[in-house]
């Protein structure tokens, strides 16, 4: 086994931007650009592995045959050959949907799916942009409905301005969206419901909006209502500071300028590498080697012993995560 590299899956979207492309430094003419998926084992949107021996296997394939040794003893008795998380890159140049995510039992019991718990980092952000996560105010699911047919429910939303480094924690439940002019990387397990609660009276090309799930979404929503939707750190260079932690990822954030060394022995999952800031090299314990570029995502197996990581001249800002 040996850090796996992925082929991304790029998707075009009626809200897409321009900056994908050019900040993985892809050869590609695609315009709209609205999300990248760098590892997922999303049924019809596997990843397919890109570098080494297993080129051509998609995630799905890796994990059949790889089992335990790729994903870990405990995830592989909990999720069989369903890898457990879904990342992505996300350019929004129009505001995304108003929306809100199934939690496990109701996704089960609905769509015989994992629900979905994410999580946001902000790598950019153009001035003034903005998202939604949670309520401002409390109120009914009554009164939910009514905020949707009349379109006043994002009055009752609260709103952040955002800039680089920004963290929101999503938990199921909990009512969100995207807003132009922000870039994101997503962490999130692998499920793709999401249910449309307002989409802004939008028209596509073709003229016609797109359909809204009001009623399944209103009893997947979490209708309390927090003092602060964000999540606080305080960063700090050349080691990792913890950004989230729940029973689906914990993922924190490194900002280096000199080598450190990272030991798992002692833990029982894969380790994804996102990077979004910079460049570095990364070296395992069986002497496999990889650079790891602004863009890119690594997957290390559940094998790996430890790594060193060694930044670019200019630095690396890398988010890890694992189950």
């Amino acid at each position: 086994m040996y850090p796996l590299k992925f082929e991304p899956i790029l998707k075009q979207t009626l809200w897409g931007g321009d900056k994908i492309i050019s900040f993985k430094h892809l050869n590609s003419d695609l315009k709209g650009v609205g999300e990248s998926w760098e590892i997922s084992g999303v049924e019809e949107n596997e990843s397919v592995v890109a570098n080494g021996p297993d080129k051509g296997l998609t995630l799905t394939d890796m994990v059949r045959r790889y089992r335990e040794d790729l994903v870990g003893e405990a995830n592989y008795a909990r999720f069989g050959n369903k890898f457990p998380l879904l990342i992505k890159f996300i350019d929004a140049r129009q505001d995304l949907s108003i929306q809100v995510h199934p939690s496990d039992e109701l996704a089960k019991r609905r769509h015989n799916s994992m629900g979905k718990t994410e999580m946001w980092y902000v790598v950019d952000a153009d001035k003034g942009a903005k998202l939604r996560s949670g309520f401002s105010e409390e109120i009914t699911p009554k009164e939910y409905k009514e905020r949707v047919l009349n379109s006043t429910i994002t009055d009752v939303l609260q709103e952040y301005e955002i800039h680089p480094g920004d963290v929101f924690f999503l938990p199921a439940g909990r009512v969100h969206s995207i807003g132009a002019g922000a870039f994101i990387a997503e962490i999130q397990q692998t499920s793709d419901i999401t249910y449309r609660i307002y989409d802004f009276n939008r028209k596509d090309s073709e003229g016609k909006t797109r359909e809204l799930h009001t009623d399944l979404a209103r009893e997947a929503i979490n209708y309390e209502v927090l003092d602060d939707y964000r999540t606080k750190y305080e960063m700090m260079q050349n080691e990792p500071v913890e950004l989230v932690a729940c029973p689906y990822f914990t993922t924190s954030v490194y900002d280096m300028t000199e080598e450190i060394g990272c030991d798992y022995s002692e833990l029982d999952s894969f380790v994804i590498f996102i990077c979004v800031e910079g460049s570095c090299r990364i070296k395992d314990n069986e002497n496999n080697e990889l650079t790891l570029d602004a863009g890119e995502t690594v997957l290390l197996p559940a094998t790996t012993q430890d790594i060193t990581i060694a930044p670019g001249a200019k630095g690396v800002k890398l988010l890890e995560t694992y189950v």
